[in-house]
């Protein structure tokens, strides 16, 4: 059995693990909530952007090398968005787990696109094509993803990969998260299955646009050759939002629990200690009586 000395020893020990834990919680609740906002912000903008591009590749004219199909698939890319740090539970574990399942499901070779240290580090260490990686920023905007949405363009229109999926933590609330392995390239019009945003576009009813007639200034091809890549990017952006919330969303929950954890270790201990004390207590008592008998004797 421990001694009283070594048992406070753990018990302040402890208490200053659950003091760490308990402010990480609180800076991962503040920045889950900023994140889910950001997430929230981007649905709406991203269901009329989802809405105009089938608009514009339903036109018979219309035609766009991110839109079609190949139909001998020869090579995959994967971006994989994890997070750099850990301390988030079964966060990152999760989402890599997931990935490496999908990837044993594909006929092909893949190339990663890391977006996240964790995910990098693990990738790397197992072996698998990590082609680029990028950290992950603590407030994304559009300029951050801007290179991830380029190599991933550059490689599907050049053909080094015929399919690019994404893989990230689908953010649904604060206490629950969703690895998803979604497709980015080809866009498919009229399909919201497999779309970084399908859980949050309504379904578009355009059975009557071929009836109709539109006047695009400029052509309808001219406006692919914008609002398509800029689609692209939007889904990286989309994911990696979701993503981030999912993290912070993940630590504060773990860090909770973490704290939670502390305090009744703190009090399972703090009986072990009191034990202890009275055993020494007693014995100290015995040593007294025992003594005080000889000198009688």
């Amino acid at each position: 059995m421990a001694t009283e000395r070594e048992l406070n020893k753990r018990i302040k020990s402890i208490k200053n693990i659950s003091q760490v834990t308990s402010a990480l919680a609180a800076v991962s609740a503040s920045k889950a909530s900023r994140a889910q906002k950001q997430v929230e912000a981007t649905r709406d903008y991203a269901g009329k952007a989802f809405e105009i591009l089938n608009n514009l590749a339903s036109q018979p004219e219309a035609a766009h090398p991110l839109l079609t199909v190949r139909e001998k698939i020869q090579n995959t890319g994967l971006v994989l968005i994890t997070g750099d740090r850990g301390l988030a539970g079964a966060y990152n574990t999760n989402i890599i787990n997931r990935v490496e399942t999908f990837i044993k499901a594909l006929d092909t070779p893949v190339q990663i696109i890391a977006v996240g240290r964790k995910g990098r580090d693990i990738m790397i260490r197992r072996g698998y094509n990590v082609v680029a990686t990028f950290e992950n920023p603590d407030t994304p905007s559009i300029l951050d993803i801007s290179p991830i949405a380029r190599i991933v363009t550059e490689d599907y229109l050049l053909g080094r990969v015929d399919q690019v999926f994404v893989a990230y933590t689908d953010f649904i609330n604060l206490i629950n998260r969703h690895p998803t392995v979604k497709q980015l390239l080809p866009l498919k019009p009229l399909d919201f299955e497999g779309m970084a945003v399908a859980e949050y576009v309504q379904s578009v009813d355009l059975s009557g646009v071929s009836q109709r007639t539109y006047t695009y200034e400029p052509q309808p091809e001219a406006l692919l050759d914008a609002v398509v890549p800029r689609f692209t990017q939007l889904q990286v952006y989309q994911s990696i939002l979701e993503a981030l919330a999912s993290e912070h969303s993940a630590r504060m929950v773990a860090m909770n629990n973490a704290t939670d954890n502390a305090g009744e270790l703190i009090e399972i201990l703090t009986l072990e200690r009191n034990k202890a004390r009275q055993t020494s207590i007693t014995s100290e008592i015995l040593d007294i009586v025992g003594g005080a008998e000889a000198l009688n004797g």
